[in-house]
């Protein structure tokens, strides 16, 4: 049975770990999208033989390396050459980094899905490219990339779980301070659990309401 006198006592230490989770995880995926649609954007009008095959390399690499080696190399081998990065920005850089790569097949796929037809009718009638890019590629571009792009977030801030090698007090690293000094291995995971829903669980339905409410406007 759970020690439920111990959880209610114990609940707010994850207060700290929760904010600074979602701080983590907000600014990497703000930055994550940003490149994701620029490296998107790149690749799929404007396309420069080697300006593609850097953001391929790069995509590829991004998403088959693990958030953990790409903190070490940010944390430990930077400063062996002089680049000193505190442990918070590590875990944005390399969370940004790493979401990057999926952001980009996501609105990749969006941005393929806009019919060459339309983009045509729509320089025709005088829209100019921001134009054209802003009513008429990413309306129709975002309802097909939100169901991943919304995969992707969820995923990305599950990522944050690893950061606590930097020392960096997240919901995990509580959760482990927990059960070494008290010994409550299940009260801990529990409130482990309800942390990341208290994160998660949100995202979640906002991205659902989202997209239904993305599909019904057109």
């Amino acid at each position: 049975m759970l020690d439920w006198n111990f959880i209610i006592e114990h609940i707010f230490f994850f207060k700290d770990a929760i904010i600074l989770t979602f701080k983590i995880s907000f600014f990497g995926i703000v930055l994550a999208l940003i490149i994701g649609f620029v490296c998107a954007l790149l690749i799929s009008f404007k396309k420069i033989f080697f300006l593609s095959k850097i953001i391929e390399f790069y995509v590829e690499f991004a998403r088959n390396t693990p958030l953990l080696i790409q903190l070490f190399f940010l944390y430990f081998a930077l400063p062996k050459i002089g680049i000193k990065i505190s442990p918070e920005s590590c875990a944005i850089i390399g969370l940004a980094f790493l979401g990057g790569g999926y952001m980009c097949e996501s609105f990749r796929l969006g941005l393929q899905s806009v019919g060459k037809a339309q983009i045509e009718s729509a320089l025709s009638i005088g829209l100019n490219p921001i134009g054209l890019i802003v009513y008429v590629v990413i309306p129709q571009a975002l309802s097909v990339a939100l169901p991943s792009i919304g995969a992707n977030v969820i995923f990305l801030v599950k990522e944050t779980s690893v950061v606590g090698i930097l020392a960096l007090a997240d919901v995990l690293y509580v959760s482990k301070d927990i059960i070494n000094v008290y010994g409550k291995t299940y009260e801990a995971l529990f409130m482990l659990l309800l942390a990341y829903l208290v994160i998660l669980l949100p995202l979640s339905i906002l991205f659902s309401v989202l997209e239904k409410n993305m599909r019904k406007k057109l």
